[in-house]
């Protein structure tokens, strides 16, 4: 019988039913489905997904942001799959997450357990349709477990259901049950496989900026930084995706398979923000174990903590939704239990629920790759990102976006703040979102005197470390723009895919340059021409040709300027210029530039950190002007407060920074956990005390404004901080933040 306990198969595995004569482990897959045999279903990972879901609705669901995340009655472009959708008023919208919540805390305690499971899905593909930026692989896989858990039975072990109706209790529950749990995961974990050989991953392109990461360094002490990005990130990644389903199945690998998979998800938990999707692939590890694990793993727990704990008698209740052999049917006779309460006959509903496994698992196996169906939502990747399993193949960087409006009317054009009226930045890469940003941008600029607007974008991406080229053509109108999502876009611009070569020789480029100079590389199509403003910090810029031609307009001095492959030139700061592609094949150039004014601010930094350290030790014996007299504090008592020079300041606060961040970063185990908990602790804490008060709201209404104002500082009080302002970003750590 299939993943009876094992493997696909049941090789090596143990054979359903053993103990009772149960078919033949050669039996095939689908005589197995339509004809089920029965295993207690020990479905631990019910109790841990629930609890899981019911964590991540705190989290990365929003509960915890609600009324930023919707901000009810402003202005804002949202991005449903079905423009229809609408999210409710505020006080409603957390109502939606409330049942959500109590759905996921009900299945993980097996308490009314289908009403506990339609409760959470219903709610959670409702949110989940409602904001497509939003997307990503886990969060479509936890829908998908809550649909699958809604129709099996999940609550015969170990559940408050159970307690309820001991006709339940401890009860057998059918194959198909775990075969599609198991299926999935291996779905998950293979597809990923399939999708990392691209040529991106596994020429190590897709995820090379992982291999800098600490959690890194003890392949760093043998291996580059290159040979870790190439084998250990994108190799390790492809190979353990490839196999990880395979070597759960057999007893022989598995605990190999634990060990790896185990250390590959803690990873990626501390490497990427995917919220709960690391602890739940944990969790649905134990799938693949014997079914019987959890009794026998109960039963060495001592005599006096049974009462609390799972059963761990072999005594188990047959089921109507399972089918047994005649041979156990009789068994059953002799045992005194009533007949009718093992089935030896196939039924409908049995052969209904076969044929759902069937198809539900064929149609996982189709969805990541029905894009041919879906060609409007295919960009320069396949479809909505979400159900393809194509997790983190492609990386992104945007150097330049413009949005320019033209009032219908009088001709006046004027220009967006890239992600005006909205909280997202993912319409940037997709055609479907971009369609629906623009008309929703011509709906709310009539509110500011713009009539019948046309809508631009200019969006320069890179993706897996190529040049920056254009996504979308900036010449259409989107707002009048053709979009289905049944045929592919046309105003979508082809990815540069020839140019791809350039890469190594970009690496080689970049390891000529000195720490201060930087460089951007630029893909252009013919016919198209870039417009680009020098920062005055930007004192030495310039521009050379790699492929192509391209004319260089200098607007201010109103002058022309050819350039051939090899050939550069330098731009001026503080002014606008324009690049053309001139050529009839795209140009492929190059920004050369030095941000001077931070090159003089760290000449600044060394000089008087230099003399910091020279006045600690002794060794200066020159008086100090009064502007430097901050830095002859004591290292405990140091304060950029009391500086009264701008650059003296900037060093103070930089080196507080710094020392934040080191003291954070050198923390012990127990300060981190702590830190972890409180943080945690305050952001749910807020999430319930928002949800009380909008129950409250919907139930008496709305009190004065007054009481609802300290009602909300209430919840939004956060944890008192010994050292400055712990919110800061990470990224000061380099001390330029404040630039």
């Amino acid at each position: 019988a299939p993943l009876a306990g094992g493997p696909p198969f049941d090789v090596g595995g143990p054979p359903v039913c053993r103990s009772r004569g149960a078919w033949n482990t050669s039996v095939h897959w689908s005589r197995s489905l339509i004809k089920p045999s029965c295993e207690t279903f020990l479905l631990s990972c019910v109790f841990f997904v629930g609890l899981l879901m019911a964590v991540d609705i705190t989290q990365e669901r929003g509960l915890s942001h609600l009324d930023y995340k919707y901000l009810d009655g402003a202005p804002v472009c949202r991005f449903p799959l079905f423009n229809f959708l609408q999210p409710l008023p505020m006080d409603w919208m957390y109502l939606v997450y409330m049942v959500m919540f109590f759905g996921a805390v009900g299945i993980m305690l097996g308490c009314f357990y289908r009403l506990s499971c339609l409760m959470f899905i219903s709610t959670y593909w409702y949110i989940f349709f409602l904001d497509k930026t939003a997307w990503n692989n886990h969060s479509y896989l936890y829908g998908l477990i809550g649909f699958q858990l809604t129709l099996m039975d999940g609550n015969r072990y170990w559940s408050i259901d159970g307690l309820r109706r001991p006709s339940i209790r401890n009860a057998h529950v059918p194959l198909w049950n775990y075969t599609l749990l198991r299926t999935q995961i291996f779905i998950v974990y293979f597809i990923a496989g399939i999708k990392k050989l691209d040529a991106d991953w596994v020429e190590g392109y897709s995820m090379s900026y992982l291999a800098h990461h600490w959690l890194f360094d003890p392949f760093k002490l043998i291996l580059p930084v290159e040979l870790v990005s190439l084998l250990v990130v994108h190799g390790g990644g492809l190979i353990l995706d490839l196999t990880a389903g395979y070597l759960l199945f057999f007893d022989v690998t598995r605990p190999y398979a634990f060990f790896f998979v185990s250390y590959f998800h803690c990873m990626n938990s501390q490497l990427f923000s995917i919220g709960m999707f690391s602890y739940t692939m944990l969790a649905t590890s134990p799938l693949f174990c014997y079914t019987d694990w959890p009794r026998r793993f109960f039963s060495h727990f001592p005599e006096f903590l049974r009462g609390v704990l799972p059963l761990t008698s072999s005594d188990v209740q047959p089921s109507s939704s399972c089918v047994y052999s005649e041979t156990e049917s009789r068994s059953t006779e002799r045992q005194e239990t009533p007949p009718a309460t093992k089935s030896s006959k196939l039924r409908l509903k049995h052969k209904l629920r076969a044929i759902f496994a069937i198809v539900y698992i064929l149609e996982q196996l189709f969805l990541p790759y029905s894009h041919f169906i879906t060609q409007g939502y295919n960009n320069w990747t396949n479809g909505l990102y979400g159900y393809s399993w194509d997790m983190m193949v492609h990386s992104r960087s945007h150097q330049h976006v413009k949005i320019t409006y033209k009032d219908g009317k009088t001709g006046e054009i004027g220009y967006l703040n890239p992600g005006v009226f909205t909280q997202s930045r993912r319409w940037k890469d997709h055609g479907d979102m971009l369609k629906q940003y623009a008309t929703c941008l011509s709906q709310l600029l009539p509110r500011y005197n713009v009539s019948d607007p046309e809508i631009y974008f200019d969006i320069w991406v890179s993706i897996n470390e190529r040049f920056q080229q254009r996504i979308f053509d900036p010449r259409v109108d989107i707002v009048k723009a053709d979009w289905s999502p049944f045929k592919a876009n046309p105003w979508l611009m082809p990815l540069l895919v020839d140019l791809s070569p350039w890469r190594a020789k970009f690496m080689e480029i970049e390891g000529t340059l000195d720490n201060q100079t930087e460089i951007v590389f630029i893909a252009d199509f013919p016919g198209l021409h870039l417009e680009n403003y020098v920062s005055e910090d930007l004192g030495n810029t310039s521009i050379q040709v790699l492929q192509g031609q391209v004319n260089v307009e200098v607007l201010e001095e109103k002058k022309n300027y050819t350039l051939q492959p090899g050939e550069m030139m330098k731009v001026p700061a503080g002014a606008y210029h324009k690049v053309y592609t001139v050529s009839e094949d795209p140009s492929c150039y190059m920004y050369i530039y030095v941000n001077t004014t931070e090159a003089a601010l760290q000449e600044n930094f060394t000089k008087l950190f230099e003399l910091q350290e020279r006045i600690r030790n002794g060794t200066e014996t020159e008086p100090l002007p009064p502007e430097l007299q901050p830095l002859a504090a004591a290292e405990d008592e140091v304060s950029e407060v009391n500086a009264t020079d701008p650059i003296v300041r900037l060093f103070l606060k930089r080196q507080r920074r710094m020392k934040e961040v080191k003291k954070r970063r050198e923390a012990g185990v127990l300060e981190r956990l702590e830190r972890f908990a409180v943080k945690k602790y305050y952001t749910i804490r807020r999430g319930f005390l928002m949800s009380a008060i909008a129950m409250r709201n919907l139930v008496v209404g709305l009190p004065p404004l007054e009481q609802l104002t300290r009602e909300v500082d209430f919840a939004n009080m956060k944890a008192p901080q010994s050292e400055g302002n712990q919110d800061e970003r990470l990224k000061d750590e380099v001390g330029h933040g404040e630039l």
